[in-house]
């Protein structure tokens, strides 16, 4: 069957908690064949590990590549996530400013306009002030 899967059902998954919850979680992304997983919820996975259960970083990042190379998980662009999440992790921008450069750079377009100094870690985009 083909669902698309929410963020409190991999939070579940990758949390542990509660228990009885999560181990439901795992039994459903396990035996699915077909899990939908929008970019919307990977970005709102990150952020909730992140602000409310305060997992660091890299182990956010190596949570959710683990989530999205699972053979029963479509992403719409795996190598546009696997980016962002990098960029996530190394330059240590917030996920959807990562997200925001990876695009950039898949695109082609390679300039972003925005206040955030934060992109300027980057060096393959060029931030444009307004």
């Amino acid at each position: 069957m083909s669902v698309f899967v929410d963020t409190n059902i991999l939070v579940r998954h990758l949390i542990g908690d509660p228990p009885k919850m999560a181990a439901q979680a795992t039994a459903f992304l396990q035996k699915e064949s077909e899990l939908l997983v929008a970019d919307l919820i990977v970005a709102e996975t990150v952020y909730v590990l992140e602000s409310f259960y305060e997992v660091e970083r890299a182990e956010i990042s190596q949570a959710v590549q683990s989530l999205i190379v699972m053979e029963s998980v479509s992403v719409v662009d795996a190598p546009l996530l696997l980016r962002a999440v990098e960029i996530y992790e190394h330059d240590r921008l917030d996920f959807a400013e990562a997200y925001l450069v990876a695009s950039a750079e898949s695109t082609g377009v390679f300039k972003i306009a925005t206040f955030d100094r934060s992109i300027d870690r980057v060096k393959s985009v060029t931030r444009v002030e307004p």
